[in-house]
């Protein structure tokens, strides 16, 4: 079964500029750089993918943002000393023969979900996202894995069906959205119910579905007061939270071919050249080290 590497790669870069010092090399500022690339090395290592596809954001606005024009406007800007890291990941990837998917109007997740959703469909083999974003977690099936980063760019957990369900009291993954809904998400700045925090969306999720067998509950008054009135005079917000919090999983890709496609590995003259020029020595040496294990490396 072919395994499909998929990466959430602002959610990847940003971690690695906050948890790296500012390393530099002869042209400036590059720890963002250094922590991507160590990341996908120690990704090939352990998953050892046939495929590997990178996904990228946009700054244009998206979808979520005319259905919600506050949505995200609490994140604070780029750092100056990031945004020249972008060209250069884009350029590193290109050497790897990585290919490099932006949808304007869209987020990474949707691309991540419908990369995910054309490989299950077609029964091609595993997707594995590689993310520090636990809104994935919403795409884990039978077919589907995600690969969360935690605390910096070091400690990666592995998300299957059985972990998911492990860690959030027995929920299925797509139920993680209505989960969401209710009790918002300021890094999204989505406003969940005042009051209900994760615990208790989480037990209404579990005791009721979704949100609608809640909202069923709500009018018949089956609820704590507290709770009941705390539902009541949120319904719209929270339906709108869970259309902005449901990953799209059928975008156009245009002629992304899945079937045929398969990663060279690392042995390229650009790739080498690329690492080289990056003065990235431990890398290369740690790239050399996995050729060892009989990766079609370098």
């Amino acid at each position: 079964m072919k395994k499909f590497l998929i990466i959430d790669s602002n959610s990847l870069i940003h971690r690695a500029f906050h948890a790296l010092p500012p390393l530099t090399n002869s042209n400036g500022l590059i720890n963002a750089v250094y922590g991507f690339f160590s990341v996908l090395i120690k990704s090939v290592k352990d998953i050892k993918p046939d495929c590997i596809i990178a996904t990228f954001d946009l700054p244009e606005p998206t979808f979520r943002h005319k259905k919600f024009k506050e949505y995200k406007a609490n994140r604070p800007p780029t750092p100056e000393g990031l945004i020249g890291q972008f060209p250069i990941i884009k350029e590193g990837l290109k050497s790897l023969e990585i290919p490099v998917i932006e949808k304007v109007g869209f987020e990474a997740d949707d691309i991540i979900g419908s990369v995910a959703k054309i490989i299950s469909n077609q029964k091609l083999g595993l997707s594995v996202i590689l993310s520090g974003d636990r809104d994935n977690l919403q795409l884990v099936d039978s077919t589907t894995e995600v690969y969360l980063l935690k605390k910096g760019i070091k400690n990666i957990t592995k998300y299957n069906l059985a972990k998911v369900k492990e860690d959030y009291e027995g929920l299925e993954p797509r139920q993680l959205i209505e989960v969401k809904a209710l009790q918002g998400d300021p890094s999204d700045n989505i406003p969940g119910v005042p009051g209900i925090g994760e615990k208790t969306a989480l037990d209404l999720v579990s005791k009721f579905g979704n949100l609608e067998e809640i909202y069923k509950e709500v009018a018949r008054g089956s609820t704590t007061s507290s709770a009941y009135l705390k539902l009541f005079n949120n319904k719209d917000r929270v339906f709108m939270n869970r259309d902005l919090a449901t990953i799209i999983t059928d975008l156009d890709l245009g002629d992304l071919d899945l079937v045929h496609s398969h990663w060279k590995g690392f042995e390229s003259s650009e790739a080498l050249e690329f690492f080289r020029r990056m003065e990235f020595d431990t890398l290369i040496k740690r790239i050399r080290e996995v050729k060892k294990e009989n990766l079609s490396l370098f």
